[in-house]
């Protein structure tokens, strides 16, 4: 639970979900009703998308299909970390929540605490740095629906830019391999092209470009060492 208090990631996922609480307040949801959404979906932008699709007029099953096309991009995290905490002793069970607490932030910060941790105790540690920042955008959730009368349209939205920012320099300040360099860059670079496609899969194209030409590369070094 301490680490918590050793990321910068805690106080952009506390201002974030200031905002969705806020975002949950003006389209009608009850408080109750956002507490819920942040410990079953766990992750912003599904949440998000989930609020502004329901608060739209969409039925239950379109929601849950925008919000499950939105959550793919968590399973590559989650195949990423879960190896990182396995023991040979290791049961599946053990690691239920550890994988439904795997969104970006954890994913991020499992990358930089989890060689310091013992492996036999990384379980313990991703659930209780996981369970700690659940807390911190619960409570967040309560504080921003009640500041949502005060809580500007402009400075709203500027609060939940602060989460895709903050993504994007803790994975720079992670990225050590010159895969993740060209991954990363590529990605960026790619982005406004893809954009013009005006397909609405403008991140998926550009990071799946992105990341195929990353490993290209990575496969063509390791073939030349």
């Amino acid at each position: 639970m301490r680490s918590i208090t050793q990321t910068i990631l805690t106080l952009v996922l506390f201002a974030t979900y200031l905002g969705i609480g806020a975002l949950a307040h003006d389209t009608h949801f009850s408080l109750l009703w956002a507490l819920c959404s942040t410990l079953f979906v766990w992750a912003g932008p599904a949440q998000i998308i989930l609020i502004t699709t329901l608060g739209s007029g969409a039925t239950i099953i379109q929601s849950a299909i925008a919000v499950t096309v939105s959550a793919i991009r968590l399973f590559p995290m989650v195949v990423s970390v879960l190896p990182l905490m396995r023991t040979p002793t290791t049961k599946r069970r053990e690691l239920f929540f550890a994988a439904h607490l795997t969104a970006v932030t954890l994913w991020v910060e499992c990358h930089r605490f989890l060689p310091l941790v013992p492996r036999e105790r990384r379980i313990a540690f991703v659930n209780g740095l996981g369970f700690g920042l659940v807390s911190v955008c619960l409570t967040a959730n309560t504080v921003g629906y009640f500041l949502a009368a005060n809580l500007t349209q402009t400075l709203g939205a500027a609060i939940l830019l602060l989460t895709p920012l903050s993504f994007l320099f803790s994975t720079a300040r992670n990225s050590r391999e010159v895969a993740d360099v060209v991954a990363l860059t590529l990605g960026i670079l790619l982005y406004p092209l893809a954009a013009r496609m005006n397909s609405g899969l403008d991140i998926l194209v550009s990071g799946v470009a992105a990341g195929t030409i990353a490993y290209g590369v990575h496969w063509w070094r390791e073939v030349r060492a």
